[in-house]
């Protein structure tokens, strides 16, 4: 899914519950405001949590040695930060219940 994609899906499930109110150039604005806020926070070394769905987080990875694909030589891989997002149970109960195809019912012998 694209950004677009996503701006299309949130403009029509506004539409849906509060009516065409908000155009979706106003939506792409919401969308594009909370991808920046997201962006900012995790700059500033903050974690964000949004309830039911997950949390973003800086996680910091150790320096390891890594190889030159190309000639093979060992190669030091400095500490840095880094960003990733945990699910919460609530999404990952929800992605496991989908990912599952139904279950066919059982005809009598």
């Amino acid at each position: 899914m694209t950004k677009a994609d996503l701006v299309e899906q949130v403009t029509a499930s506004i539409a849906k519950t509060a009516g065409p109110m908000i155009s979706k150039k106003d939506c792409a604005r919401v969308v594009d405001a909370f991808l920046e806020a997201v962006k900012d926070a995790l700059k500033e070394q903050h974690n964000i949590e949004v309830r039911g769905f997950g949390t973003f987080k800086i996680r910091r990875r150790k320096t390891r040695m890594a190889r030159n694909p190309r000639t093979g030589d060992p190669v030091e891989v400095a500490a840095r930060p880094v960003p990733v997002f945990k699910p919460s149970k609530e999404l990952r109960a929800l992605v496991a219940d989908e990912g599952q195809p139904e279950a066919e019912p059982v005809q009598g012998l």
